[in-house]
């Protein structure tokens, strides 16, 4: 499970304007980043684009999953992920993450905006710690935990046929 780009977006007529992203590109090798990291931007860009306001989506685009949320005020995210990352993680941390934008970033520069005026941080943060949706998702977490529980169950129970 990879998440390889998180990125905020306004939804305008006609484009998408790119307001902040943060990628993880390491698993790429160091002459392709650049063009995958592009490729990423202009996926996020045009999933927006042809995305209604209010709306959720996940596309596949070749082996890449791309979660995107648009919300009624224009404001969009995308996960760019690969197609084992669950979904439901990808979009509370779309939800997540478009509603602390929202309260640290005026709506009135998200128009104009760009990444090199938008002063917003917390994108690379937020990328790094979703890497391990067990680890940042509550729900996730408490679903391995029992998924291991059963496991011990099942094992216990075959062993105590076993006996017998």
């Amino acid at each position: 499970m990879k998440l390889y780009s998180l990125s905020v977006l306004y939804k305008s007529e006609p484009k998408a304007v790119l307001l902040k992203a943060a990628y993880d590109v390491s698993s790429f090798s160091f002459f392709q980043r650049s063009s995958v990291q592009e490729f990423m931007t202009f996926t996020s860009q045009l999933i927006v684009e042809r995305s209604a306001k209010g709306s959720r989506a996940s596309v596949k685009e070749q082996e890449y999953l791309c979660h995107v949320y648009v919300r009624n005020d224009s404001l969009a995210g995308v996960v760019i992920a690969d197609s084992e990352y669950p979904s439901r993680v990808a979009f509370t941390l779309l939800e997540k993450v478009l509603d602390e934008f929202s309260r640290e970033v005026d709506s009135i520069s998200w128009p104009v905006g760009s990444p090199a005026t938008i002063l917003y941080s917390a994108l690379g943060d937020h990328l790094s710690r979703y890497q391990n949706p067990r680890e940042a998702d509550p729900m996730s977490k408490v679903q391995a935990e029992l998924d291991e529980t059963k496991i011990i169950l099942a094992r216990k129970q075959n062993s105590c046929c076993a006996i017998m």
